[in-house]
């Protein structure tokens, strides 16, 4: 399925409080597959949950990337509360649990996650001539106008201070 192109400058609002949430694997030895195979085959089932139940969640949007050795997603969340009450989630339990009993320290397969709270004001966005994406799934996608038409003009309300 094709997605649809926003033709000229996107940006996002930046009002609301978000949580950006990294998390990923690395396969650090490819033949052991009976090793990442259940790690990596764990994560479509709680992704399918999490986006059926956005909004009792406080899931938001995420993007995903496969690399040869490393996946990432980068996940958009409404609270750190909303995050960790998913991580005590029947599904995300068991997986982890699961993960603990058959890899434990074995070094076939690492695992991290990345949690960055950030405040109303204190993220920008910029998306030119493309589809709805990462951030832009997440907050209200809109067009830039004059207001917004520079990083420094986007980060206004902010606490951070970008050199002039």
């Amino acid at each position: 399925m094709k997605k649809q192109i926003f033709t000229g400058r996107y940006t996002t609002e930046n009002s609301d409080p978000i949580v950006v949430f990294l998390i990923g694997m690395r396969i650090n030895k490819p033949f052991a597959l009976n090793k990442w195979l259940p790690v990596f085959n764990a994560m479509p089932g709680m992704i399918k949950e999490l986006y059926t139940h956005k909004e009792d969640l406080g899931f938001l949007s995420m993007e995903s990337f496969f690399g040869l050795k490393t996946t990432v997603m980068i996940q958009y969340w409404r609270s750190t509360e909303d995050l960790l009450k998913y991580a005590k989630n029947e599904q995300h339990l068991t997986a982890w649990k699961n993960f603990n009993k058959k890899i434990g320290n074995n070094d076939a397969v690492g695992i991290y996650h990345e949690t960055y709270e950030v405040k109303p004001g204190n993220y920008e966005s910029i998306y030119g001539n493309m589809p709805i994406y990462g951030l832009g799934k997440a907050m209200n996608h809109i067009q830039v106008n004059v207001e917004s038409n520079s990083a420094r003009k986007r980060l206004k309300d902010s606490e951070i201070r970008i050199p002039s």
